[in-house]
């Protein structure tokens, strides 16, 4: 594998790339249509709602303020969708899709703008909730890195962004659901970037979701450079007690009882999924694995969550462990993975406790 430090850009086949120009731009027509609208109308009204959330607010004695709070940050996510677009759309223009100045520039500053995004994002969150982050990370890394994220909340989906690949300038190529396509953001800088769009369901009339999804998932870890790195979610899902249950069930009926039975003993995470982990390994067993561990997000994992105040003034735990891999054989990776969530499971359990009971509001 080429460890350059530079490459053309990495044409991902997520399935998605034999879509037409017009289905690709009708979508993106209708999803920048509709935030810009949304947009302009929440801009505009924010002195009716902002009266009217804090009234809300004191008539339920939510003294907080929680509704208003996600109020504000809703609009700074709206913002944040605005320029982002905005920026991306120009970029495009005035490079000619890459064709000035380079496909190496042309990926460089798409970097930054993803960069600029996330740290903006993540900023106006923690302000407009006040939560605050408890952050251990001394991993020293010096290569492509394979991270591993625990996901629970809409909230914890910039952490590692925020927290871990901007301060090291890591290029960073995710494994994320088609579904976020709709985000205009993510749909025009995503697919610029080398990142895989999975689908969750069969495709009619073509080879499973899971083949074409693997196959997507092997060409991220090609001619990855010692400043590049994937993002993937081994749980696939946020925790829910179903969920656990439907994935247990699979387990079972995979052949996997042994897995199934150690995941049984779980109460925070849900057992990993074993394809798109161990197709990064094994197509780049160089790659240094991170684990990103965090509590405080598990009682915010919708949106009525976030209105009912569960995430103003949090106390956030994150940790970034490196673990080796090195040395372990391809057939004992599965064990090895579930081991390692074992402890993500165990150390999520010992810091709930440290996290503050949800504030009265």
């Amino acid at each position: 594998m080429s460890m350059s430090t530079t490459q053309p850009a990495l044409m991902v086949d997520d399935g998605l790339l034999h879509q037409s120009w017009l289905t690709t731009w009708g979508r993106r027509t209708v999803s920048i249509s509709v935030y810009t609208f949304v947009g302009a109308l929440w801009l505009t009204t924010s002195p009716a709602w902002s009266l009217l959330a804090l009234l809300v607010d004191v008539g339920r004695r939510k003294w907080r303020f929680p509704l208003l709070r996600f109020g504000v940050f809703i609009l700074a996510y709206l913002a944040c969708e605005a320029w982002g677009t905005l920026a991306a759309l120009l970029l495009g223009v005035v490079t000619l899709g890459g064709a000035v100045g380079g496909q190496e520039r042309y990926l460089r500053w798409h970097y930054a703008l993803q960069r600029v995004w996330t740290r903006a994002l993540f900023a106006a969150g923690q302000r407009a909730f006040s939560f605050r982050v408890h952050l251990d990370d001394d991993v020293d890394v010096d290569g492509p890195v394979l991270l591993l994220v625990r996901h629970v909340s809409s909230a914890d989906t910039v952490l590692a962004a925020a927290l871990f690949a901007n301060q090291r300038r890591l290029k960073l190529r995710y494994v994320l659901k088609q579904e976020l396509l709709w985000d205009p953001c993510l749909d025009i800088v995503g697919k610029r970037l080398p990142n895989a769009f999975v689908a969750r369901r069969r495709q009619q009339g073509g080879p499973s979701s899971s083949t074409v999804d693997r196959a997507a998932v092997a060409q991220l870890a090609r001619d990855l450079t010692p400043d590049s790195g994937v993002l993937i979610y081994p749980e696939g899902s946020r925790f829910t007690p179903a969920k656990q249950q439907r994935a247990l069930e699979r387990l079972q009926t995979s052949g996997h009882a042994q897995l199934a039975a150690q995941a049984s003993t779980w109460s925070h995470v849900l057992p990993p999924r074993l394809g798109g982990t161990l197709t990064l390994l094994n197509t780049a067993p160089q790659l240094q694995v991170v684990v990103l561990e965090h509590a405080g997000f598990d009682d915010v994992g919708t949106l009525a969550d976030m209105v009912n105040g569960s995430l103003v003034g949090r106390d956030i735990y994150v940790r970034f462990r490196r673990v080796d891999v090195d040395g372990v054989a391809p057939e004992s990776r599965a064990q090895w993975l579930f081991d390692e969530w074992a402890k993500v499971d165990a150390w999520v359990g010992a810091h709930r406790q440290a996290v503050a009971t949800k504030p009265k509001v």
